[in-house]
């Protein structure tokens, strides 16, 4: 061994609404569930998973962008994102 250690590696994303990538840690996985997309907060839930900030304006960008039909690879009609920002407003909220 040389004696440098490398940082671990850390899985990235792209948020479908602001286009930036983070760190899969920090961003919210969404997921369709029926008609609804619902928040996966904690990554368990089946099925294709978007991903996004936990903030206001990039939920509003994505819905704006029509990006969740477009990850989801789902029908040109925009899926009901009322539960994911009802997540998002609580998360902050203090």
């Amino acid at each position: 061994m040389s004696g440098r250690t490398l940082p671990p590696a850390c899985p990235e994303r792209t948020c479908v609404g602001c286009r930036q990538r983070a760190a899969k840690s920090d961003l919210l996985r969404v997921v369709m569930n029926g008609d609804a997309c619902v928040p996966d907060h904690r990554g368990t839930l089946p099925g294709r998973g978007a991903y996004l900030h936990p903030a206001l304006a990039c939920l509003d960008l994505a819905v704006r962008r029509r990006a969740f039909g477009r990850a989801f690879r789902g029908p040109a009609v925009a899926p009901d994102t009322a539960e994911v920002r009802r997540f998002v407003e609580q998360q902050a909220a203090p």
